[in-house]
């Protein structure tokens, strides 16, 4: 199994934006942290405002920031509520056309797993995250510069 894109970094915005609680914060910066596409991140922030863990501040001076504390964003949730779905097999879907379904215990096997993945996402918080905020920060602040990367500059 694999998280989407969406998913993946959803959970870097937040994490970004949970190590820098005491300022606003840029799709830029935070695409230059991570070296990755801004178009891609202002996706993601939309869906993230959507959903409550974003604040989206505009105008002047705006920014981003967490929409509610860290320790009231549960991992297992954001990923409950950004990813796709969760059918890793056909016959967890509607359209299941398995022939051995009525006597397979795949299905069964992969559910309980599936309910372990979350009882164990479902522990941990945003704040756990980034309980080590000053180690984060500091990787955050010695990115390199996005125009660099390019080579234009």
């Amino acid at each position: 199994m694999r998280l989407t894109l969406m998913s993946d970094y959803a959970l870097r915005v937040l994490m970004y934006l949970g190590a820098q609680t005491e300022r606003l914060s840029t799709i830029s910066e935070i695409s230059q942290s991570y070296g990755i596409s801004e178009n891609h991140l202002m996706k993601v922030v939309n869906r993230l405002s959507q959903l409550g863990f974003v604040e989206a501040i505009r105008g002047r001076g705006g920014g981003l920031r967490l929409g509610k504390p860290a320790a009231e964003i549960g991992i297992g949730e954001v990923l409950r509520l950004t990813e796709e779905d969760f059918e890793i097999v056909e016959c967890f879907g509607s359209e299941n056309a398995c022939r051995i379904t009525g006597a397979c215990r795949l299905k069964h096997v992969l559910r309980r797993a599936l309910t372990a993945y979350f009882t164990e996402l479902d522990s941990w918080t945003l704040a756990d995250l980034v309980s080590n905020r000053k180690a984060l920060r500091a990787i955050f602040d010695s990115a390199p510069n996005l125009s660099s990367r390019n080579g234009a500059g």
